[in-house]
């Protein structure tokens, strides 16, 4: 059906050059409001009978008519028909929506991927300061921002995942005292605690591992403690290390992998921060009030100017953000997204602003934002606030260990990520319907029981070379042809939600292609004696798993080859069985694989 698409898209193209010679025209298809509408639906009419000052639906009977002499269209169109004011409705021929099931088993992992095109991106998410564990925002960051890299690298995109942090700040300063204290023996609540610490169990690890004289390896650095409670300097370097490697152990469990680590402080020794300010007061933008630096933003849009340098000669947090993404430019990246929390609203005006003003050819609305709202996390039908690891907050590693990997990016993923998102524990470790997630891998799981069941009963392999011989010109069922349409829709998905830096649509779609397949699971049988239908609708099967798999990686999801079912009915009564099977799966919840 992939390629049918092309080739109507092409045959649409001719038509119109045909009817109007030399009109610039980007040939597309919309989805029809109403599915009884047909498949595809053409608006072209309607866009061009103002330039060619014509009827719509007068220009809508030609181009049928052009059409209609399309090679491609007589091969896969089954019917065309103009509705409303101008509206070109399209119906596809049943060839054309079972050709999917070939295209998919032939491309394999690589269904819906798009050639490289030569551009990079970088994405910069997580980017938290090595003060504590990763909390739940940190997990929805990380979530998002990897989802949104392999979106773009199934685009055809370079991607470099990056991680940006302070190691030399006022919290950092904080950390290295409250870690200090610990080591003189003092806790939180004692007369002698500092005021501004932080308070959780992991300083006194830190501590105890300082005084132990202990070498920390993160991703980008390494320290050994000199164990010197004197040494506040150690302190502080080890205390990042320390961190840095507990991100490391956090982000691991995620499944989420850097490409490059970048130090805020390094933008100051290497003069980086220096040389943006010099930028902007060579090209005019800066001024001098109330004894602090200024920068004129409001030129380029923002509600007021902004202080980048104060009276006490300190910067402001979007000065060092300017320079950052002035070396991103210089990088050579093509686009990049910074994944942050809502409340980095704020700098977005004057961050644009001040990469504007540079002068060094960053274009407007450069770089781009996805920013995220928390979570509230549920458990045992009440909020969750405090987390005795961090002491205060819930971190990604305790809803991890609560639930699962796969159960925590999935939800985290599975709503737009700037609207509020409530994580219910109960319901991730639910194995049944109702959670989302085990909905979609126990679609996986069932397919895999079914062709592990049909070789075992026949001998014969299932392997996508072996099913691309099948006849799936007997897949006519009404459920089939639902199913196959979903799985033809999965490569414009992908580009649309890459565009749109929506990977909650993938969450979206496995839930419909989950769907799709368990009213066809629910509809047909599949162990059946008419071998050629059998081995038509194992080939059926087959491509639905592989999108399944493609699906699920785009989100770092797992794809279980087998899964235990909570029961749907009584416990005294018997569940479902296996298709084409004389006995139940099981009595008390279905067991697949």
């Amino acid at each position: 059906m992939i390629q049918a698409k092309e080739a109507l898209l092409g045959a649409l193209r001719a038509a119109v050059q045909q009817l109007a010679p030399g009109t610039p025209y980007t040939a597309a298809f919309e989805s029809p409001k109403q599915a009884s509408h047909g498949d595809f639906a053409v608006t072209a009419a309607m866009q061009l009978s103002r330039a060619l000052k014509r009827n719509p639906r007068e220009l809508a009977g030609d181009l049928v008519k052009a059409l209609q002499a399309q090679p491609a269209v007589q091969q896969w169109v089954a019917a065309l028909e103009i509705a409303g004011p101008g509206f070109i409705n399209l119906r596809l021929s049943v060839a054309a929506k079972q050709a999917v099931v070939a295209e998919v088993l032939a491309a394999g992992s690589h269904f819906g991927q798009r050639p490289p095109n030569g551009k990079k991106l970088m994405c910069e998410f997580v980017s938290a300061n090595p003060t504590g564990p990763l909390h739940v925002g940190h997990g929805r960051q990380g979530a998002l921002g990897d989802s949104i890299c392999k979106l773009f690298e199934s685009q055809g995109w370079a991607v470099t995942r990056e991680f940006y942090y302070n190691d030399a700040g006022v919290q950092i300063a904080t950390l290295a005292r409250s870690t200090q204290a610990r080591i003189q023996g003092l806790k939180p609540g004692d007369a002698d605690w500092p005021t501004e610490a932080y308070n959780g169990d992991y300083i006194a690890d830190i501590a105890a591992d300082f005084l132990a004289g202990k070498t920390v390896h993160a991703d980008d650095r390494a320290f050994t403690a000199s164990g010197n409670p004197a040494d506040l300097d150690s302190i502080r370097q080890f205390a990042v290390a320390y961190l840095r490697h507990e991100q490391d152990l956090d982000l691991q469990a995620f499944g989420v992998q850097f490409q490059n680590y970048f130090l805020e402080s390094s933008l100051y020794a290497d003069g980086k921060v220096d040389d943006a300010v010099a930028r902007l007061g060579a090209a005019g933008k800066t001024f001098e009030a109330d004894g602090a630096l200024w920068l004129r933003s409001t030129d380029y849009g923002d509600d007021k100017d902004r202080v980048m340098r104060k009276s006490d000669g300190s910067y402001t947090y979007f000065v060092p953000d300017v320079a950052y993404h002035i070396n991103k430019w210089q990088r050579g990246f093509d686009k990049v997204i910074n994944v942050q929390g809502t409340d980095h609203h704020g700098t977005i005006a004057r961050v644009r602003a001040g990469l504007q003003a540079a002068g060094v050819g960053i274009p407007q609305g450069w770089p781009d934002y996805v920013l995220n709202k928390m979570v509230t996390v549920m458990k045992g039908g009440a909020e969750v606030k405090i987390s005795k690891r961090s002491g205060g907050y819930v971190t990604l590693r305790d809803l991890i260990d609560w639930t699962s990997r796969d159960a925590v990016r999935f939800f985290l993923i599975s709503r737009k990520a700037d609207t509020e998102f409530v994580f219910d524990v109960d319901l991730a470790l639910q194995a049944n319907d109702e959670n989302p997630v085990f909905y979609v891998q126990y679609a996986h799981a069932r397919i895999c029981s079914v062709l592990a069941q049909f070789s075992a009963r026949t001998g014969l392999a299932t392997d996508a070379a072996t099913l691309q011989a099948a006849d799936l010109s007997l897949l006519a069922a009404p459920t089939e042809t639902t199913l196959m349409l979903k799985l033809a829709a999965y490569p414009d998905m992908l580009s649309s939600a890459a565009a749109d830096f929506a990977p909650h649509d993938v969450a979206f779609y496995l839930r419909d292609l989950a769907a799709a397949f368990h009213s066809w699971y629910g509809a047909e049988r599949f162990l059946i004696d008419d071998a050629p239908l059998a081995a038509a609708r194992m080939a059926l099967l087959a491509a639905t798993r592989q999108v399944l798999r493609n699906a699920l990686a785009m989100m770092g999801v797992s794809a279980p080859d087998a899964m235990v079912r909570e029961p749907l009915v009584q416990a005294d009564t018997v569940s479902e069985a296996e298709p084409g099977s004389a006995a139940p799966a099981t009595l008390h919840g279905e067991i697949i694989g």
